[in-house]
């Protein structure tokens, strides 16, 4: 194999985990295309699922006991699939547009926020006030890279300075997280995956990251704190993540909670302000024009949550990675 192969990284938490059905009845994935007669190209002439041969899936994740867990390495299909993320959608859009090999390299998992598993390297603390239901207000000081725990009192006299106490768990003992772990573990895994890469690609012996894909968000939500630096937090991953696998011109597509709209005002809604932010056409942020781009995923999210895993129902999954692979061909149209 002469080519590169050109590689696909997916991040993020439970919404690009994915947990749409395959099997079983309305709102399946088996449902939606015999039935319904939509992604036909997942079907074969013999009504089995599709194997592309010029596309592979590694996926990738944090295993309870500390370490990497292996759980996808084969040719992009739905067969050893029992439920989907946004990957199907993504792959059959990229792999048409796309002459050479294509790996699609999935490292996450669920529950995990921005401002604080996800931290990249280089974030830095800052100040954010809470209230508590009385009214009253409390000047926090919220975990840079490597922080831990994610907010503790400020000191007006040391300011950001401010060191907090040990984090212990109810019996006592260290607990073994910090500001940024989930981006270690992510991006470790991913790397560990490229550097086997014939393993997972037969035959490759060279690589480029051709772009990143994220969705997420809903964690971030749930707190003040981390949904107010969003904006702030997504930029720096973005040119973090760039960064770390030497890719400065890897384009960036990343999708919005469903749940939100525009307007809805919330912590919710500052975080989808803050993903049409950074959008290259529509955003505020001229170095992401051309490179980078926002699906809003409010219209094919069926009435579902990204909490709630838009209940298990395929079609948004599909719906939204079809949305986002179509987004990153054209990015990458823009390039030549």
């Amino acid at each position: 194999m002469t080519q590169p192969v050109q590689v696909f990284i997916l991040l993020g938490q439970s919404n690009m985990v994915g947990l749409g059905k395959v099997a079983g009845p309305d709102g399946s994935l088996e449902f939606a295309v015999k039935e319904r007669k939509k992604y036909p190209y997942l079907l074969d002439a013999a009504d089995g699922w599709t194997e592309r041969k010029d596309v592979r899936y590694a996926r990738v994740m944090s295993g309870r006991g500390g370490g990497m867990q292996r759980l996808n390495n084969e040719w992009m299909t739905i067969k050893t699939c029992k439920t989907i993320g946004p990957e199907f959608g993504i792959a059959e859009l990229v792999g048409d547009a796309i002459e050479a090999p294509v790996l699609v390299l999935k490292s996450c998992i669920g529950n995990r926020s921005l401002g604080w598993d996800l931290l990249p390297p280089g974030s830095e603390r800052y100040e954010f006030t809470i209230q508590n239901k009385a009214g009253a207000a409390t000047k926090m000081v919220y975990a840079g890279y490597q922080d831990r725990p994610d907010a503790w009192e400020l000191d007006p006299a040391k300011g950001l300075q401010t060191e907090p106490g040990p984090w212990l768990d109810k019996n006592g003992k260290p607990i073994d997280w910090y500001a940024g772990k989930q981006w270690d573990d992510d991006i470790a895994h991913a790397k560990t995956v490229l550097a086997e890469l014939d393993q997972h690609y037969p035959g490759a012996r060279r690589y480029e990251v051709a772009g990143f894909f994220f969705w997420q968000g809903e964690k971030d939500a749930g707190n003040p704190g981390h949904a107010a630096r969003y904006e702030t937090n997504l930029v720096h991953f973005i040119k973090t993540v760039r960064k770390e696998f030497g890719a400065p011109d890897a384009k960036f597509v990343l999708a919005t909670i469903g749940e939100s709209t525009k307007g809805s005002g919330g912590t919710g809604g500052q975080i989808l302000d803050a993903q049409l932010a950074v959008d290259g056409r529509s955003g505020k942020h001229p170095e992401f024009q051309g490179n980078v781009a926002t699906i809003y995923t409010h219209p094919m999210a069926q009435g579902g949550s990204g909490n709630g895993h838009y209940g298990g129902k395929a079609e948004v999954y599909m719906d939204v990675g079809e949305a986002m692979g179509r987004a990153m061909v054209e990015l990458l149209k823009n390039e030549k």
